[in-house]
């Protein structure tokens, strides 16, 4: 698996603060406790606003952003080419055939 080196990550993390509204009520609304990690490098956010505390939504957040770029410096893996069914390969010649007679029926009928 890729490595993340947290220290860099760390470094390049800005965080930005915001009232998260919803449930929670005057709290909520007045209180600057969601919170927005973004990677300036990639410009990958994550966001969390789950909690009261600002300092549990940095980390959540944290978590989430690490987690993206994970996933993101994941190598792709390879497609497994897959065997075609037999019902399509039957609905296949069975369009093929009709497509043939189709033309068999245009073609010139001798006059002998």
């Amino acid at each position: 698996m890729y490595s993340i080196d947290l220290a860099d990550i760390k470094n390049n993390i800005r965080y930005e603060s915001f009232t998260t509204g919803g449930p929670g009520g005057q709290h909520a609304n007045r209180s600057a406790t969601g919170v927005k990690a973004i990677h300036v490098p990639t410009g990958i956010t994550a966001i969390a606003r789950e909690h009261r505390s600002q300092y549990r939504n940095r980390q959540l957040a944290l978590e989430r952003l690490l987690k993206k770029l994970r996933e993101r410096h994941r190598p792709a893996k390879l497609r497994v080419p897959t065997r075609i069914p037999a019902y399509v390969r039957k609905k296949r010649l069975d369009n093929k055939k009709h497509r043939s007679r189709l033309k068999d029926l245009r073609r010139k009928v001798d006059s002998d």
